[in-house]
C-alpha cells in the first residue's frame, strides 16, 4: 500500500513507474480488480493524487518500505539462481533444495522471489507482489525445475495450461518399497490433515489429485520411480506415495525411516522435479527442459544395490 505524492497522472502510468513493471503489465493488474484506489477498486484512467493510497491485492498492508524490509530480523541475502532456459516471456529455474520458494511463516526473506527480484527482470503479479514471476511451486526441499513468468500475459498462459495440463511436470523419485506393476495411477483426494497442520492426508471431502507413476529402476528395498503430475495439490507426490505404502526416501513427515542401513544420512527427501514441457506462450511452440540429478542425490543413489 503506497500513499501518493506530486502531480496527479494516471493510475496506470504511475503503477508502472511505481512497480517497474511496463504500463500492460499494470494495466492487466487493474482490470483484473487487483488494484484498489483510497480502498475501492480502479480504473485504469483514473487521476490519482497527493495522499490517495494506491494498494495491489497480496501486498503487505502499509507504506512502501514493507515490501522490502519485512522484518526487522537483517534481511537475508538473495540466493544465485540458474536459469536454464528463458525468453521475454518467462524463464525455467532449476531450483536447488533448501530453497524456499516464496515468503513464508519463518522465511520472510531469502527466497526465490527474492532471487528473481535481484536479477532486475519484471515479473507478472499476477499472484501478488510477494509472489512475482510465480506459476507454480515447489516444496523447499524438492530440487528441480519451475517456470517463472515475466509478464501477465505469460502468467495467464502458463496458468491456464497447468488447468488444461499442457504443462507437464515430471519426476524423480526414489520411494522405500517394491512394486510388482510397471505402471501405476494414484488417484486420491488431499486436503490439511486435521491433526497435524503441517501434513496434508487423503482424506473424502479433499481436492481432487492424481498422480501418475512408472518404475525407472528396481531396487534392494526401494524402487526408483518417474512421477508425473496431473494436478497440483501441496505435497502431493509426497502424500500419494505414503498412502500407497511407498514414502519418498527421507521424508519424514510422511513416514519415512529416519535412515537407511548401509547408507550416508540423506539431509532432504528424495524428489527431484527433472523435465517440464510447456507451450511457449506467444507462439505456441512446444519447449521442454530437463535437469540431471544433483549431486547430493546421484552419490546417495550410487550406493544402493539394483535387483
Amino acid at each position: 500500500m503506497t500513499a501518493v505524492t506530486g502531480a496527479a497522472p494516471r493510475l496506470d502510468v504511475w503503477l508502472a513507474t511505481d512497480r517497474d513493471i511496463t504500463r500492460h503489465a499494470a494495466q492487466t493488474l487493474i482490470d483484473a480488480g487487483m488494484v484498489t484506489v483510497n480502498g475501492r477498486s480502479a480504473k485504469a484512467s483514473q487521476r490519482i493524487h497527493a495522499h490517495d493510497v494506491v494498494a495491489v491485492a497480496g501486498e503487505a498492508a502499509g507504506p512502501a518500505v514493507a515490501r522490502t524490509h519485512r522484518s526487522t530480523s537483517p534481511a537475508a541475502p538473495a540466493p544465485q539462481l540458474t536459469i536454464v532456459h528463458e525468453d521475454e516471456w518467462l524463464a525455467v529455474v532449476d531450483k536447488p533444495a533448501g530453497l524456499v520458494v516464496h515468503p513464508a511463516p519463518g522465511h520472510p526473506d531469502g527466497t526465490l522471489v527474492d532471487a528473481l527480484r535481484a536479477r532486475g527482470s519484471t515479473w507478472s503479479l499476477l499472484g501478488g507482489a510477494e509472489r512475482a514471476g510465480i506459476v507454480h511451486r515447489l516444496d523447499r526441499d524438492t530440487s528441480g525445475l519451475l517456470v517463472v513468468a515475466k509478464t501477465e500475459a505469460a502468467h495467464r498462459s502458463l496458468a491456464d495450461q497447468l488447468h488444461r495440463r499442457i504443462l507437464g511436470r515430471m519426476y524423480w523419485a526414489v520411494v522405500h518399497g517394491g512394486f510388482r506393476e510397471e505402471t501405476g495411477t494414484i488417484d486420491a483426494p488431499i486436503a490439511r490433515d486435521r491433526h497435524d497442520r503441517k501434513r496434508m492426508a487423503v482424506m473424502d471431502g479433499g481436492r481432487a489429485a492424481i498422480t501418475d507413476f512408472r518404475v525407472a529402476e528396481r531396487l534392494s528395498g526401494m524402487t526408483r520411480l518417474e512421477v508425473r503430475l496431473r494436478t497440483g495439490r501441496t505435497h502431493q507426490i509426497r502424500v500419494h506415495l505414503a498412502s500407497i505404502g511407498h514414502p519418498v526416501v527421507g521424508d519424514r513427515l510422511y513416514g519415512a525411516p529416519a535412515s537407511v542401513a548401509g547408507q550416508p544420512a540423506l539431509p532432504r527427501f528424495f524428489l527431484h522435479a527433472h523435465r517440464i514441457r510447456f507451450e511457449q506462450p506467444s507462439t505456441s511452440q512446444p519447449v521442454t527442459v530437463e535437469s540431471p540429478l544433483p549431486p547430493d542425490l546421484t552419490g546417495w543413489m550410487n550406493g544402493l544395490a539394483p535387483l
